[in-house]
């Protein structure tokens, strides 16, 4: 059977601080510069999960995107959208909130219901300029 990667598309803004809480905020500032400012700052999200694998003889889809699209809106948009990603997001409690990490801690999220015949990779853009691609360990 022949491999698709499918893609879908979403977004979500949240607010975050870059910082290491056993460093001072010199540390911190000088490490993380702007993004470990105290009062926190923004971002809006641009995120990409792509689904690899066969396409179903039946259906002639390699995973139903409008299922996909719940899904993401379920465990991501509505957890992370306006949210401030180290108060309000479990995850980040003790988790920096790099784009490294939130792109790994979507994945896990969306692993958990995607079946497992089929690969995911997450890219995050955090700026226009900066993103991150995670696919797995």
């Amino acid at each position: 059977m022949p491999k698709v990667k499918v893609y879908r598309r979403a977004h979500f803004n949240a607010a975050h601080r870059l910082f290491n809480s056993e460093w001072s905020d010199e540390k911190n500032a000088e490490v993380f510069g702007k993004c470990s400012n105290p009062n926190y700052h923004g971002h809006n999200y641009e995120m990409i999960v792509a689904l690899f694998g066969e396409v179903d003889p039946i259906t002639g889809f390699v995973y139903d995107l409008g299922l996909l699209r719940e899904l993401i809106k379920e465990e991501i948009e509505e957890p992370f959208d306006h949210k401030n990603l180290n108060i309000e997001v479990p995850e980040f409690k003790t988790l920096n909130p790099t784009a490294e990490n939130i792109s790994i801690v979507i994945y896990n999220k969306l692993r958990a219901h995607i079946p497992a015949n089929l690969e995911i990779e997450v890219t995050l853009y955090e700026t226009r300029r900066n993103f991150v691609r995670y696919s797995g360990e």
